[in-house]
């Protein structure tokens, strides 16, 4: 268990830091969907589901747990900053997301990855790059220009502490590859992203008991990841060569943070990669561990759990799996999105399903649509057609809530449908 001396340090030190936040502007209830809703349902081709979600245009919109905002709305802001959150609870998503990680000082703060502060802070172009445990290096061509080694840099949120990463300024998760500066591989924004909210003035980092604080302000419950660490565990935070920081302390701390805050655990859907964690809260936290996640990691199909494993997730206590979006579609013999088998065999051993993600591939016209719609892409034809899977998610696969980078989308659909 996690030291009753650091769980007040812990508490103290975010707890300043949450007294100093200001009030977010407009309050709990406003929510405001934007065009790009509206523009995916005019791009559907005409049938019945296009003519329902048109006649949903006039709203009213409210939040949707349906509606998850992957890291808050980084389709457009920074991810994992405040604005961002504040984006998505505006968009109407009803859960937003804090992925958790610690610094050296085992305080925890909201980060994708331990290990992702060159492509999502402006730390290289800080005093602190020459903390980063890979130092930045720039790409290597040949006589002919060819590329021989990509531009590089790996910095840690344990290699600072809680103070020094508070400093920091968070960017679109991007660089480019062939950088020969520092300024040009904090570059290399996706097209349909932008940098226009990643200003010297906006992208605050926080830390997870101040993401727990405006989450309750903005009015949206919580689903915090805690991350694989990129040091080893037990981590030695003190430099004395012996490690005291254990992974069951770091996901107890996480718990803490909550119970500390005053949040129900009803309003907590703790997710971890590592079903080490979700078997920890389950036992130790049982109250939160009832709703734990468990996220699949599956690259491919032939990766995914068959039925057994499934079933087995279920005879241990867990309740929610959480496959990438592929996993639980696939296209039929007409050419119609369809639910997976293992989408099937997850709601046959009884276990509810959230999915990841949407809005998160670009533009969908141009074919070749990645990772997420692996298993539908010959089906993908139009930017519309993320409707499409939406509706079959919902409602022949049943689940629970979609993680979205630009929550509007899934907030209207859930809002036309009437999902919870």
């Amino acid at each position: 268990m996690f030291s009753p001396f650091i769980i007040r340090h812990t508490l103290a030190a975010s707890a300043l830091l949450i007294v100093a936040a200001p009030a977010v502007a407009g309050g709990p209830q406003a929510v405001e969907l934007g065009p790009r809703p509206f523009f995916l349902v005019d791009e559907m081709q005409d049938g019945d589901l296009k003519t329902a979600l048109k006649q949903c245009g006039n709203g009213p919109f409210r939040k949707r747990d349906f509606s998850i905002g992957h890291r808050g709305a980084p389709m457009q802001f920074p991810e994992h900053t405040r604005e961002s959150y504040i984006a998505a609870a505006r968009m109407g998503a009803g859960i937003v997301e804090c992925d958790v990680t610690f610094t050296r000082d085992k305080q925890l703060v909201c980060r994708h990855a331990q290990n992702d502060l060159a492509t999502t802070t402006n730390i290289l172009a800080t005093p602190l790059a020459e903390k980063c445990i890979k130092p930045f290096t720039p790409a290597g061509f040949d006589a002919d220009g060819n590329r021989i080694q990509a531009a590089a840099a790996e910095c840690r949120t344990s290699e600072l502490t809680l103070a020094e990463f508070k400093s920091l300024r968070g960017k679109m998760d991007a660089f480019d590859a062939n950088a020969k500066t520092v300024e040009e591989f904090m570059g290399g924004t996706a097209n349909w992203r932008t940098d226009l909210y990643s200003g010297p003035t906006s992208g605050t980092l926080m830390t997870h008991a101040e993401s727990i604080a405006l989450f309750k302000e903005l009015g949206v419950k919580m689903t915090p990841e805690l991350k694989s660490a990129s040091v080893a565990m037990p981590f030695d935070s003190d430099g004395d060569g012996v490690g005291d920081y254990t992974q069951d302390a770091y996901a107890q701390q996480m718990i803490d943070e909550y119970k500390a805050l005053g949040v129900r655990p009803r309003n907590v859907w703790a997710q971890s990669f590592d079903i080490g964690d979700i078997r920890y809260w389950i036992t130790n936290e049982p109250a939160f561990g009832r709703q734990a996640v468990y996220l699949d990691d599956a690259e491919t199909p032939a990766e995914l759990p068959d039925a057994a494993e499934l079933a087995g997730y279920k005879g241990e206590g867990i309740n929610i799996v959480a496959p990438p979006m592929f996993a639980l579609l696939d296209v039929d013999s007409t050419g119609q999105i369809v639910p997976s088998t293992y989408a099937q065999n997850a709601r046959d051993a009884g276990l509810d399903i959230i999915t990841w993600t949407i809005e998160r591939s670009g533009i969908l016209a141009d074919g070749s649509n990645g990772f997420y719609y692996q298993t539908i892409d010959s089906a993908i034809h139009r930017e519309g057609d993320m409707m499409t899977v939406l509706d079959v998610l919902a409602k022949q696969v049943g689940i629970l809530g979609i993680f979205s980078d630009w929550p509007a989308t899934t907030s209207y659909y859930a809002n036309c449908m009437n999902l919870k």
